[in-house]
């Protein structure tokens, strides 16, 4: 048995750990929503990266580059939210 024999198997079971904690999330996050627990908005929120990742995934030629442009837009609307907030908490000294 080769030295590396265990690496094709440990990242299997990371990938299959990933998916299974983002199924988890999933699921709790739509039971705290049909309880009430969290508003309709804050999930929306949070899907934004998923939903762009997803638009991005199928209509460019790799997923790579839906990747980075992924992150280069989010990384502007947060710099847009810093900005927004800023303004807002200074006029409404």
């Amino acid at each position: 048995m080769s030295q590396n024999a265990i690496l094709p198997i440990a990242i299997w079971a990371a990938i299959a750990l990933a998916g299974l904690s983002l199924l988890g999330m999933g699921i709790f996050g739509l039971r705290s929503l049909v309880y009430g627990k969290v508003q309709p908005l804050s999930i929306a929120i949070i899907a934004i990266p998923g939903v762009l990742m997803a638009v991005l995934g199928s209509t460019m030629e790799t997923w790579v580059q839906a990747g980075i442009y992924t992150l280069v837009v989010m990384f502007g609307l947060a710099a847009l939210a810093l900005l927004l907030t800023g303004l807002r908490k200074l006029f409404m000294m």
